[in-house]
């Protein structure tokens, strides 16, 4: 789930999945995170105290949770209430959890402040403000999004993503209004609900047949979708798409139409890229790093899992994209 007020409004995301136990200062400790700043837990009272007794604004709702206004500590915050006392919501909840603490800190991964998992309560989580919206936002508003900001936004995306595999992490649900931008219009990947951590996740591992699907129409491995399993290479493929749409400006699932089918039949040839690219941009871009991204958005949605580049690859390659 994403949320936004308005242009430069509070930006957060979030949503559901089950987890390992948690508790004080974050039992799991932000596992292999950046710095051990963990994220603190706090009682019932002192979320009801963050949001004015919940009657602060309102910046977002999705199925099962709302999300208020806060301040925490003086600064701005999001604060996540999960809806719904059932024992799968509770579990979709400590999944997220769990994965936001074992993520820990990094510099384009949304920050978990504070979290409230008292049984008797519903679970909370407090996020980091986002003040410039999310990526979906930008890149599809009236005014294009500049070809230098996409560069950069897609090597910070794909950074994040090398951290989370490397912390055996499977995101899940990778996708443009999942991206939000900071006051320096740095990326921040959000919304955990969906993640899966641990080796078995990370290496591959199949869905239960009364699971909820991950991921989002157009973004969506098909090879997850056929077999059940996801892994890391999930990921890549969301990512992937997130490249095509950085490239053409185009949404990924419209009018009952894939962007990767419609981008399909037009990537071979030298011209790929000028075709493709974003109208809107006219000449403002780089062809060279056009026709780079390009090949490496194409690598990414391979069909054959096995055959796509891994996070690191594609780290790499961006950053020789961004140096030419």
């Amino acid at each position: 789930m994403l949320l936004l007020q308005g242009r430069g409004g509070l930006l957060c995301c979030g949503g559901g999945g089950g987890g390992g136990v948690v508790g004080g200062r974050g039992a799991l400790g932000g596992g292999d995170g950046g710095t051990k700043e963990d994220a603190r837990q706090v009682s019932w009272a002192e979320v009801e105290a963050m949001t004015g007794g919940f009657t602060s604004a309102v910046v977002g709702e999705g199925g099962f949770s709302t999300v208020y206004l806060a301040r925490l500590g003086g600064s701005l915050a999001a604060v996540k209430v999960h809806r719904g006392s059932s024992e799968r919501l509770h579990r979709a909840f400590r999944q997220e959890l769990h994965a936001l603490l074992r993520v820990g800190r990094h510099p384009h991964i949304v920050r978990l402040l504070a979290f409230s998992d008292h049984p008797q309560h519903q679970g909370v989580l407090v996020l980091e403000f986002a003040p410039n919206g999310n990526l979906h936002h930008h890149l599809h508003a009236a005014s294009p999004m500049p070809w230098p900001r996409r560069v950069s936004v897609a090597l910070q995306v794909a950074r994040a993503l090398d951290y989370l595999h490397d912390r055996h992490v499977v995101h899940g649900d990778v996708k443009a209004s999942n991206v939000l931008l900071d006051a320096a219009m740095a990326a921040r990947l959000c919304d955990f609900g969906s993640a899966r951590a641990g080796f078995a996740a990370a290496g591959g591992r199949r869905r239960p047949s009364a699971a909820v699907l991950a991921g989002s129409p157009g973004y969506v491995d098909p090879h997850y979708l056929r077999s059940g399993v996801v892994t890391k290479k999930s990921d890549v493929y969301s990512f992937g798409v997130l490249l095509l749409e950085l490239l053409t400006g185009v949404q990924p699932f419209r009018d009952g139409r894939l962007l990767t089918a419609d981008v399909a039949p037009k990537i071979s040839g030298d011209d790929a890229a000028k075709i493709i690219v974003d109208r809107r941009l006219g000449c403002r871009y780089d062809a060279d790093e056009a026709a780079a991204v390009l090949a490496l958005a194409a690598a990414c949605v391979g069909d054959n899992p096995t055959l796509r580049p891994s996070m690191p690859d594609v780290v790499r390659a961006l950053h020789r994209t961004g140096r030419r």
